[in-house]
């Protein structure tokens, strides 16, 4: 996945907090967990890591490997904030349920409730959606869907909220799962109309400040000015790159959050303690319970070596057998980190790995093994497993990527003059875009996103090679729409970590 030779600076940060015996500490992790995540870390190209166990309400083991920065000598410790992304979910979740146990809502009140302007383009789905249908991810979209239009966008929150009224759902509505960012989002936006506090605010005095998360922060406009936080990279044409902090404080109830593992550990013990930290309750039980709850089919679950009968989705977490234990997780990923967090609560055994590169699958093979580890199963060494099936497919997407290069360096003739393609364009969804010529070549430049653009260069009729400004959106080829020899319009399609579906762009 990644060529650039990668120095490591490990250091060993905290050890064995848990006053449990060494022989009930799997040999794995005793033993080999460092030469593990050591070599991942060179293997992977991943600049931090922070790794964090918890069995029985104790720490066991919670360490920083790497560095935060490349070039720089400062080294992950147990307090480096990484953004978690999606495992922000949970938290808006177990907010949520608290004020249903609470009953001050009720899951299965009507969004329009308590937030009016709420609609869908299929009217009655909109009438009809319950807040359990926002957390489960069954308001009919398809996975992503919509995201290109709000991620690192200018939009605001309630912008947001009114764009979701114009996306024509894949599905019909309740019929199947499909991941919605904006549908959290308008769910933590019932949170003010509950309380009168903002979403950062009720998660900071319900969850953050009783937990004692002190460094964990709600908002990612928050983050660049953290004293002690991880750097962000992406791979961008085969090298490791440095990106900008990811804004997205727009979406803020499912993906701003940043933490560190020493602060996750007492967020895990709560969850598996039934709501209570230090003997003291924080969330209600009845609460943990309702997050927990299956809501939506995810799909079967199988993993490499092992086979589950399902993937279910709670409210917040994903819900999994495995080896007849029933798994509670979730999965976070944002320009430049993704995390994972997973419980198995009847083992009372919870697992954090936080990374800051969002081109690795270390952070999700690394948590199998501990897994495995723990429940006795064979060593399978996950991360090279998961590390071969990458490189194969970054060989393949680099030769493609060449192929197109080439191309577009043979300055194909294009259908029509480039000022034909030139103009303003237009989707409901998103909204404006315009094409433009600049540095001799033809640019789009996006209403939304107004520090991003994307260059496209030629590769024969009326078909172009898109690179985007930002790596994360990725590259792709656009072909341009004709209709009685004129432009018609443009389709848009960005990276499949933004999103899936593709914009068609009408030309005014």
């Amino acid at each position: 996945m990644k060529r650039i030779l990668l120095t490591t600076i490990t250091f060993f940060l905290a050890c064995l907090v848990s006053v449990a015996q060494t022989d009930s500490i799997p040999s794995f992790v005793r033993d080999s967990l460092d030469n593990y995540v050591n070599k991942a870390l060179k293997d992977w190209e991943i600049p931090g890591v922070s790794v964090c166990i918890v069995k029985n309400g104790k720490v066991v083991i919670m360490k920083g490997y790497g560095v935060k920065e490349l070039g720089k000598l400062e080294t992950v410790d147990e307090n480096t904030l990484f953004m978690i992304g999606s495992n922000s979910k949970a938290f808006t979740a177990t907010a949520i349920a608290t004020l249903d146990a609470e009953k001050k809502l009720s899951l299965d009140d009507k969004v329009t409730k308590w937030i009016p302007q709420f609609k869908l383009d299929n009217k009655a789905a909109g009438e009809q959606a319950i807040i359990r249908d926002l957390l489960c991810h069954r308001i009919g979209f398809k996975t992503f869907q919509g995201d290109f239009t709000y991620w690192t966008s200018n939009l605001t929150r309630k912008e947001v909220i009114e764009k979701m009224g114009h996306i024509k759902a894949v599905y019909p509505f309740r019929t199947t799962w499909g991941y919605t960012n904006a549908a959290f989002l308008t769910a933590g936006e019932i949170i003010p109309s509950v309380t009168g506090k903002s979403w950062e605010d009720y998660i900071k005095e319900k969850i953050f400040t009783p937990l004692g998360m002190n460094s964990t922060l709600a908002l990612s406009r928050d983050f660049p000015n953290a004293p002690n936080k991880a750097v962000p990279y992406t791979v961008d044409n085969g090298k490791l790159v440095k990106i900008p902090y990811c804004a997205i404080d727009n979406l803020a109830p499912a993906g701003s959050i940043s933490s560190s593992v020493n602060d996750m550990s007492k967020w895990v013990m709560m969850q598996l303690n039934n709501g209570k930290y230090n003997d003291k309750e924080i969330i209600p039980a009845k609460a943990i319970q309702s997050i927990r709850f299956p809501h939506s089919i995810m799909g079967n679950g199988s993993t490499a070596f092992n086979k589950s009968n399902f993937t279910l989705y709670g409210l917040g977490l994903e819900l999994q057998d495995y080896e007849g234990r029933r798994i509670v997780s979730h999965t976070g990923g944002v320009n430049g980190y993704v995390s994972s967090v997973t419980m198995i609560p009847n083992e009372k055994l919870g697992i954090v790995v936080l990374t800051n590169t969002d081109q690795n699958a270390f952070y999700e093979a690394l948590k199998w093994e501990i897994l495995d580890a723990y429940l006795g199963l064979p060593y399978r060494n996950y991360s090279k497993l998961y590390h071969d099936y990458s490189n194969n497919k970054n060989a393949a997407e680099a030769a493609d990527r060449k192929k197109l290069t080439d191309s577009v360096a043979l300055h194909q003739k294009t259908g029509l003059p480039l000022n034909a393609y030139t103009g303003d364009y237009f989707n409901d969804v998103y909204g404006k875009m315009k094409v433009v010529i600049e540095q001799s070549e033809l640019r789009m430049r996006f209403e939304h996103h107004p520090n991003m653009y994307a260059k496209l260069g030629a590769l024969g009729g009326n078909r172009f090679f898109c690179e985007f400004s930002d790596p994360e959106f990725g590259t792709a080829v656009f072909p341009f729409n004709l209709e009685n020899g004129k432009v018609k319009g443009i389709t848009v399609k960005v990276a499949d970590f933004v999103e899936y579906t593709p914009y068609e762009f009408v030309k005014k």
